[in-house]
């Protein structure tokens, strides 16, 4: 599932080839992947313009010169293409948004929703999620306050999106692997430096994310080089048997509630 790197990914790419340009078709292909008629949907794009796109956790945000939004959760096996009539992966596109020859293609959205909504719906869809981890008021002192009312697996509290918001299977790992930590500590049994090791840890991970164009390897163009690019840099997520890259000892995969979560036996406590 992408998470906050992919998503932001993602972001940066539409921003720059969409952004300011009129929707000037709608296609819908599964209705139950948008939240209205599909007649209503049409009737409320065609013509609007992206005025702006913004992440919020693994959402995406695309802001409407009509006030209304555009909602967007790809879930699990989502993915988007900007391409035209020659140029498109041979999938089942859920949604289709023209913007003139070229097109946005949302493929795999059986999980997923692209939902149009006005400026209330939006706030109260979002409301319950928590902080970004790199909102400026995301501090060590905020972190520090929420964590000690923690109880769980280091890994249950950094996916939890009312704990902080866009991280998943992926990066959690990732994280626990840069502090050291196994993910399946109890954050109760943390000592007061370990708290502060793990905060630490969260933004250089989730910042060589996007650098590196996050894990999901699906190319969101033609000529695409950056997207996915992540693999090569992965830490510890999905390299079972392979060498710790900081001690050399074999990487394990273990279950911790029901999900894969993966890390080094020997230098992570």
């Amino acid at each position: 599932m992408p998470e906050l790197p992919e998503m932001e990914n993602y972001r940066l790419v539409l921003c720059r080839q969409l952004k300011g340009r009129p929707i000037t078709e709608v296609d819908i292909n599964r209705e139950k992947s948008i939240n209205k008629k599909t007649e209503i949907f049409e009737a409320h794009l065609q013509g609007a313009v992206i005025t702006d796109i913004r992440r919020r956790a693994k959402h995406l945000i695309f802001q409407l010169n009509t006030g209304n939004a555009l909602l967007l959760h790809l879930m699990l096996g989502g993915w988007m293409y900007i391409g035209n009539d020659e140029d498109n992966p041979d999938r089942t596109k859920q949604v289709i948004l023209s913007f003139g020859e070229r097109k946005l293609y949302f493929i795999g959205l059986r999980l997923g929703f692209l939902h149009l909504l006005n400026g209330k719906e939006l706030k109260e869809k979002l409301e319950e999620l928590g902080p970004e981890p790199f909102d400026p008021s995301f501090t060590l002192e905020t972190f520090q306050k929420r964590f000690g009312t923690k109880r769980g697996t280091l890994k249950s509290i950094l996916i939890d999106q009312k704990f902080m918001a866009g991280i998943g299977n992926c990066y959690s790992d990732e994280i626990c692997w840069q502090a050291r930590l196994q993910p399946a500590r109890k954050a109760n049994e943390l000592k007061p430096d370990e708290v502060i090791t793990l905060y630490h840890a969260i933004i250089p991970v989730l910042e060589n994310g996007i650098k590196f164009g996050g894990y999901i390897v699906n190319p969101i163009y033609a000529g695409d080089a950056k997207t996915g690019g992540y693999n090569n840099h992965l830490l510890v997520y999905d390299r079972e048997d392979q060498p710790c890259l900081r001690c050399g000892t074999e990487i394990r995969k273990i279950e911790i509630s029901s999900r894969k979560s993966f890390s080094c036996p020997n230098c992570q406590v």
